[in-house]
C-alpha cells in the first residue's frame, strides 16, 4: 500500500491521472502536472481544494520546470502525452515532441533524483500495430510506414519505452512501462468513442460508426486499470518490466458496442456508418498473463456493469460534456487531453 509518499503524476488533469490521484490522495501528497485543469477530467473531480493535492501548470516540454517539480518526488507516474487519433493527425510534430522529448525531460529529471523509488511510464497498445490479438509483452512491435501520419503516436511511444528501460539498465532508474488497452469509465471526457456513443444515445440521435464496425476492442474499466497501476507502484518485481493492462473478457466489435450502449440507454438511436478516412486498428485484445503472474492483476468489472456506471455519470453532465466534445472537434488545442 502506497502511504506517506510524495507522488508526481504528469498529465495529472486527465482521466487516468485524476483516477489514480483519487485513490492515493488520502494517504499521500500528490502533485498533478498538466498544462491546464479546467477542460479535462480534473474539472469533474473532488480533488479541488484537497490539502494533499498540489497543481503544477507545467508543460512537459519545459525541461527546467519539469526538473523543478520532479526533484522531491518519491514516486513518478508519467502519463502526459498527445492522445486521440484526430489530434495526432492534426499535429504530428507536436505529438512526437510531447511524447518523446517530454518523456526524455521527465526521465532525465528522475535520474537526478536519488529519492525516487519508482517511475511508471505510459506507452500504448498501438506498439503492436493494427492487429494485436493475445500478444504478449515480448511479442514483436510494429514499425509502420513513415508515410502514414497515424503511426507517429505509436512510434513516439515505442521510442519512449526503450528510453525508460534504458534508464533502468544503464542508470538504475526504477522504471516500469505500462501499455493500456482501451480504458473507459465515469469522468472520461473529450472525443472518446464510449462517451460519444452515450451522449448520442441519450438524445436518441444516430450513432456514427467508422467503416463497417467490425473493428475489435477489449474494454477495461478504469477501476480495474488503476488496481494494476497501483501494483506497478508497489511490487518490487515490476521494476524493469513492461506490462499489458486490459480486460480480454470485455471484447466485442465497435458495432456491437454501439448496440450495447443503445440498449443500456433505452434509446431509439440508430447506427449509421461513416467512411473511414484514416488508418485504423483492426483488433486490439491484450494478453495479461505477465501482469497476472507478477502483479497479481485480475480485472473484475464486466462490460455491461462498466457501461451502466458510465452512463449513470454521463446523464447529469450530458449538456456540458456535449459542449466539450463539440469544441474539441472544432478547435485543435495542443496539450494533454484524456
Amino acid at each position: 500500500m502506497i502511504k506517506d509518499k510524495r507522488v508526481l503524476i504528469t498529465g495529472g488533469g486527465g482521466f487516468l491521472g485524476v483516477s489514480l490521484a483519487e485513490r492515493l490522495v488520502k494517504d499521500n501528497y500528490v502533485v498533478l502536472l498538466d498544462t491546464n485543469f479546467d477542460r479535462n477530467t480534473f474539472a469533474y473531480s473532488d480533488l479541488k481544494g484537497n490539502k494533499n493535492i498540489e497543481l503544477a501548470e507545467v508543460d512537459i516540454l519545459d525541461a527546467p520546470e519539469v526538473s523543478r517539480v520532479t526533484k522531491d518526488a518519491q514516486i513518478v507516474v508519467h502519463m502526459a502525452a498527445m492522445v486521440g487519433v484526430q489530434e495526432v493527425l492534426s499535429n504530428a510534430l507536436y505529438t512526437l515532441d510531447v511524447n518523446y522529448i517530454g518523456t526524455s525531460n521527465l526521465l532525465k529529471a528522475v535520474s537526478q533524483n536519488p529519492g525516487c523509488q519508482r517511475v511508471v511510464c505510459f506507452s500504448t497498445s498501438e506498439v503492436f500495430g493494427a492487429g494485436a490479438f493475445g500478444i504478449a509483452e515480448d511479442g514483436n512491435t510494429v514499425l509502420s510506414s513513415v508515410q502514414d501520419v497515424r503511426w507517429c503516436y505509436c512510434i513516439s511511444k515505442l521510442a519512449s519505452e526503450h528510453l525508460a528501460l534504458s534508464y533502468y539498465r544503464q542508470q538504475n532508474v526504477p522504471s516500469v512501462v505500462i501499455r493500456p488497452f482501451n480504458i473507459f469509465g465515469p469522468k472520461r471526457v473529450g472525443d472518446h468513442v464510449v462517451l460519444r456513443f452515450v451522449l448520442k444515445a441519450l438524445k436518441n440521435e444516430d450513432l456514427e460508426v467508422y467503416g463497417d464496425g467490425t473493428q475489435i476492442r477489449a474494454w477495461c474499466y478504469v477501476d480495474d486499470f488503476i488496481d494494476a497501476l497501483l501494483r506497478c507502484l508497489e511490487v518490487k518485481e515490476a521494476i524493469g518490466q513492461a506490462f499489458n493492462i486490459g480486460n480480454a473478457r470485455n471484447t466485442l466489435t465497435i458495432y456491437e458496442l454501439a448496440k450495447k450502449v443503445i440498449s443500456l440507454c433505452n434509446s431509439k438511436s440508430k447506427i449509421i456508418f461513416k467512411a473511414l478516412d484514416f488508418t485504423d486498428v483492426d483488433i486490439r485484445v491484450p494478453n495479461i498473463a505477465k501482469a497476472r503472474d507478477i502483479l497479481g492483476y485480475e480485472p473484475k468489472v464486466d462490460l455491461e456493469e462498466g457501461l451502466a456506471r458510465t452512463i449513470d455519470w454521463v446523464r447529469p453532465n450530458a449538456a456540458e460534456l456535449e459542449s466539450r466534445v463539440t469544441t474539441e472537434r472544432r478547435t485543435y488545442i495542443p496539450g494533454k487531453g484524456e
